[in-house]
């Protein structure tokens, strides 16, 4: 693993690699990681051209060509003005933005079939573009709530929001490159420590048990009490 200069990992906005990137730092001091902040739209062909080793991103996406691992699920949350009505809740329901405009930004990485509240007619290009209008008291926006945290504002805020789809963020690499760092790389983001085994195969076999030596039963007393001795009849002499 040495012959490597670095290994490039890349990530989609609102996913934060920093603890991953601590623990490779400690394990692989030699080898650097890479980070490389991309685009959703453009994470898995990068990957495919081997511009970038492996990359963590949200699904679905096209995976022909690639491995994906599921990490963890994001909540998902509606970003709304402070003083919007939906504030009062500690959390919302599709219901209570049925009346509502509701942003739908080109770069939305929800799997929707139907997104919640009124459609815009124009959509803003990026998730960016839609918290802007946000701002301006132009409609609500959806998203997981990573991407809220990261496009935080002062006269923003958020709430969980139910019965809609949530992001799932996994780490993704090519099927036809799963070398060794890629190995290490999973078993860092899947908590595996340092000493922890890749699989079955690397499990060192059980020792066998030491038989000890069966000692024989002891005797047991005779519970029987002897009878009376007794004497040898005396010999007459002639």
């Amino acid at each position: 693993m040495t012959g490597q200069p670095s290994f490039r990992l890349g990530y989609v906005p609102g996913v934060t690699p920093a603890k991953w990137a601590r623990i490779w730092a400690e394990r692989f001091p030699r080898i650097p990681l890479d980070l490389v902040q991309v685009t959703a739209a453009d994470a898995p062909d990068l990957v495919r051209r081997s511009e970038l080793d492996a990359v963590l991103l949200r699904l679905p996406i096209d995976r022909e060509g690639l491995h994906a691992i599921p990490l963890y699920v994001e909540q998902t949350v509606v970003v709304v003005p402070k003083d919007h009505l939906v504030t009062a809740a500690d959390e919302v329901t599709v219901e209570d933005l049925e009346d509502e405009l509701v942003q739908h930004p080109l770069d939305d990485e929800l799997d929707w079939e139907h997104p919640p509240g009124r459609p815009v007619t124009d959509r803003p290009a990026t998730t960016a573009d839609a918290v802007a209008l946000v701002a301006m008291g132009t409609g609500l926006l959806v998203v997981p709530q990573s991407l809220a945290r990261l496009h935080h504002r002062k006269d923003l805020t958020y709430r969980p929001l139910t019965g809609v789809p949530e992001s799932q963020v996994a780490l993704s690499w090519r099927e036809d490159q799963t070398t060794d760092l890629v190995e290490q790389l999973i078993g860092i983001v899947r908590g595996r420590t340092v000493n922890s085994s890749r699989g079955p195969s690397a499990e060192a076999p059980a020792k066998p048990r030491k038989e000890t030596a069966k000692k024989a039963p002891a005797k047991k007393k005779s519970t029987q009490q002897a009878g009376p001795r007794r004497k040898a009849p005396r010999r007459r002499w002639q």
